[in-house]
């Protein structure tokens, strides 16, 4: 029962990092109607940036400062590069992020090399945010840090590590603060209104290029905050980006394109997925009670926990074929 919660637990905290990833995606892509290719690779540059200042003054000054560089990077690329092919269409705003992706993994390799650079969490988040013991023919018990070694000893532990606990407080923290900006501030009621009527915000006097801008470099900021967290917690390595660069967009789609709700939504569902089914070790054909004589029995021999990379995908085609416009979506494809 322990393992169970930790894993719960574990796929809300992967979920809450896709919609740290994901929620800068939406609000590119539903302001500008940009689908960044390139935005995992911010994803990965927040890492390594981080990772640099952090040898320098500290991880907890990176924590602030990676974000504003990689969104300053990205406000530049926006002003001078994306800006120059919006008026040529989608595709070629398509192949210039998918062409940056590639600049930027070449650059990565280039400055930080191509394995995987030391990035431990600081002493402040080292260690477990809590661990839960069952001892046999005891309830569960829980206990906050980590439980005493003789303890462990004799029960069973399971701990739940305080870097996931930090990120899933971020994410949430994010969530709340991209609610209030959006429905609380003038800068919020300005980015929807440029959303919907971008001729009308600029003959009120807004700059709504630089809108563009802003919104361009925010969205990279927060994939940059997401890959500062995630890089404490997972690996930092060039091959981070790869590894949640389809996921994410898989996010995008179910959740529903635009939808900022729905990317919420959606990367809960797809954390849950990815985790859950892992402490599940029954085939498909046990779980179903089918036999030999059903079609396409081998296959079904596979377990839960060898399908769970595939259920996000899964999940999208579904969704595609059911309801094309996402959870929450409001507009198609």
């Amino acid at each position: 029962m322990e393992q169970i919660l930790i894993n719960l637990l574990n796929g809300l905290s992967s979920g809450l990092l896709l919609f740290m990833l994901s929620s800068g995606l939406t609000l590119i892509f539903s302001m500008m109607g940009v689908l960044n290719f390139a935005h995992a690779s911010f994803y990965m540059l927040g890492a390594y940036v981080a990772y640099s200042i952090a040898g320098w003054i500290g991880f907890w000054p990176a924590l602030f400062l990676a974000p504003l560089v990689v969104g300053g990077l990205g406000a530049v690329f926006e002003r001078g590069a994306l800006r120059r092919v919006h008026k040529f269409g989608h595709v070629p705003e398509l192949l210039i992020t998918f062409g940056l992706s590639y600049v930027v993994l070449e650059l990565v390799q280039l400055v930080w090399g191509r394995t995987a650079v030391p990035f431990p969490p600081p002493a402040s988040l080292q260690g477990a945010a809590f661990t839960l013991i069952h001892a046999p023919g005891q309830a569960l018990q829980f206990a906050w840090g980590d439980a005493p070694a003789a303890l462990c000893a004799a029960a069973s532990c399971s701990k739940f590590p305080l870097t996931r606990a930090f990120m899933m407080l971020v994410a949430l923290f994010m969530l709340l603060s991209l609610w209030l900006l959006l429905t609380r501030t003038r800068i919020g009621l300005v980015i929807q209104a440029a959303l919907t009527h971008p001729e009308m915000v600029e003959s009120l006097g807004h700059n709504v290029p630089r809108v563009f801008m802003l919104v361009f470099g925010s969205g990279c900021a927060l994939a940059a905050l997401a890959g500062v967290i995630g890089g404490i917690t997972f690996v930092t390595e060039p091959a981070m980006a790869v590894i949640v660069g389809s996921i994410i967009f898989v996010v995008v789609v179910v959740g529903g394109i635009g939808s900022l709700a729905g990317a919420f939504v959606a990367s809960i569902v797809i954390g849950l997925l990815q985790t859950l089914p892992l402490t599940v070790d029954v085939s498909l054909a046990q779980a179903f009670r089918l036999g030999p004589d059903t079609f396409g029995y081998p296959l079904l021999k596979l377990t839960l926990a060898q399908v769970a990379p595939i259920l996000p995908y899964l999940l999208m085609v579904l969704i595609l074929i059911f309801r094309p416009k996402g959870l929450l979506g409001t507009r198609e494809g």
